[in-house]
């Protein structure tokens, strides 16, 4: 689409509105011709008196709109540029609602968190005065202005426990039975990569031994502890007794709030695992059946049946972990809405306390986008989205956290959601940016929470490159020294 600003350049503004609104559309910045492109947006800014008026014209294929915004500029320098980027949206987003005759479920919000606006909104006014705003200055739907509520105000209980030293640990276990069809994650399938699985893990013990000398010295507290990947549980019982005891050895957990393993796939999960993984304290499992009707499965390129799930959790349950999680995926490749009802229900009935609803997200490298597979459309994502709330509440789970990503199907969400006393605290941290993050391992994402300021180092990417490249390990966590050698200046 060509895209003529005048008077700004909020080219962030528009493009996560364009990737909602205009899914496939890219960006090209230039003069619009009204006679000779056939589709086309003019946003022109100015500014008066204190206030801000945007005006965006569209036109596509032959059709057009128009819709201007005024807002009041107040603050800072950089509070008034939220402002101006607040107008260009909402704009953009008037006159695509009406050239296209939609209205997204998040209106003109673009952004991965959702609720960091709610909480800004309930921090001027209130929840109900914030759900409110959400409804009539975003064109948030009533059923998404609650969830953000929900989910900011789970984030505010959460953060008023927190002490200025906690952080969170992430492991992660890059590697699965097999790559699943949505997926684009670094993980790989150990039937491929068999091989560097015991070489990673000597890197990873290098690591976890100098990043808990560091925490450490710092005086810092691990506050919740998080192993994901791929799938940890592709590890043998041997070598996550081993991990888990290194881990022991290096960190102490004695003020953890929580200890999370995904055991993702029922086909790694097994009695002698279990056993282990309930030795060492693990607080909550999280088991990952994305749906139970098995020709969804096929089609996703699970090598297991819903039956594995049921006997997955059967051992899991007979294991006696304080907490368990179950995800589910609306938008499936072959899923229906009858289908992701059938899975939802039977998910509850399993017993699990923590239920995650994702949203199916089109990622540029997963097998789905490369192969073209069918997948549900928007609207039958949004009766599976509204089969699941209203479910879920009435079996006693309320939201806690929630986010978005880029190519969602039906620009979605994806929601967290817990029984009593069932919440996974590092969901909400990192999410809600509460502390820092110190990710360790492939593909290893550490946020740097402090002093008003977010800074992310990144791991090596893939194993065999984390492997081959300590110097990039030990930067990362000179990064994190020095980060927390400038919060005590």
């Amino acid at each position: 689409m060509k895209l003529e600003l005048i008077g700004h350049d909020e080219k962030y503004a528009l493009e996560q509105s364009l990737l909602t609104l205009f899914p496939g559309e890219k960006p090209v910045y230039g003069t619009v011709d009204k006679t000779a492109d056939t589709r086309w947006a003019r946003v022109t800014l100015t500014e008066e008196d204190e206030r801000v008026q945007v005006t965006t014209e569209l036109g596509m294929d032959g059709k057009s709109a128009a819709h201007s915004y005024d807002y009041p500029l107040s603050g800072t320098e950089y509070e008034k540029e939220g402002q101006r980027r607040h107008a260009v949206g909402i704009s953009f987003f008037g006159a695509a609602k009406d050239l296209l005759g939609i209205s997204p479920a998040w209106g003109s919000l673009t952004g991965v968190r959702p609720s960091k606006v709610a909480l800004s909104l309930i921090r001027e006014g209130g929840k109900k005065r914030a759900e409110k705003e959400l409804q009539e200055l975003y064109c948030v739907t009533p059923a998404r202005a609650r969830l953000a509520i929900e989910a900011a105000d789970a984030g505010i209980r959460a953060a008023a426990e927190l002490e200025p030293n906690d952080i969170s640990l992430y492991v992660g276990i890059p590697f699965c039975p097999t790559r699943c069809a949505y997926c684009s994650f670094v993980a790989q399938s150990v039937e491929k990569s068999f091989s560097l699985v015991e070489p990673y893990l000597e890197a990873l013990f290098d690591e976890i031994t100098a990043a808990g000398q560091l925490v450490r010295e710092l005086g810092l507290n691990v506050k919740s502890f998080y192993m994901g990947g791929g799938t940890p549980t592709t590890l043998t019982a041997d070598q996550m007794d081993r991990l888990l005891t290194k881990l022991e050895q290096n960190f102490d957990f004695g003020g953890l709030a929580e200890l999370t393993i995904e055991a993702g796939r029922p086909d790694t999960i097994d009695e002698e695992k279990l056993r282990v993984l309930r030795a060492h304290n693990t607080t909550r499992v999280s088991i990952n059946p994305q749906t139970m009707e098995d020709n969804v499965l096929a089609a996703i390129g699970r090598r297991h049946t819903a039956d594995d799930i049921r006997r997955a959790m059967e051992q899991v349950r007979a294991a006696n972990f304080p907490h368990v999680n179950m995800d589910l995926i609306a938008g499936l490749p072959e899923d229906t809405p009858e289908g992701f009802a059938r899975s939802l229900d039977e998910v509850i009935l399993m017993g699990a306390d923590n239920i995650t609803v994702h949203t199916l997200s089109l990622k540029k490298g997963s097998r789905i986008m490369l192969e073209g597979s069918r997948i549900p459309g928007a609207d039958e994502v949004a009766q599976m989205l509204d089969y699941a709330d209203p479910t879920l509440r009435k079996h006693g789970f309320a939201p806690y956290y929630l986010y978005r990503q880029k190519y969602m199907s039906g620009s979605f969400e994806n929601v967290g959601w817990t029984k009593p006393g069932g919440t996974g605290l590092y969901n909400i941290y990192i999410m809600e940016e509460l502390h820092s993050i110190l990710s360790l391992g492939a593909g290893g994402s550490t946020k740097m929470v402090g002093g008003g300021q977010i800074r992310r180092a990144f791991n090596a990417k893939y194993p065999r490159e984390y492997i081959d490249r300590p110097e990039k390990r030990r930067a990362n966590l000179m990064d994190f020294a020095r980060f927390y050698a400038e919060q005590g200046e």
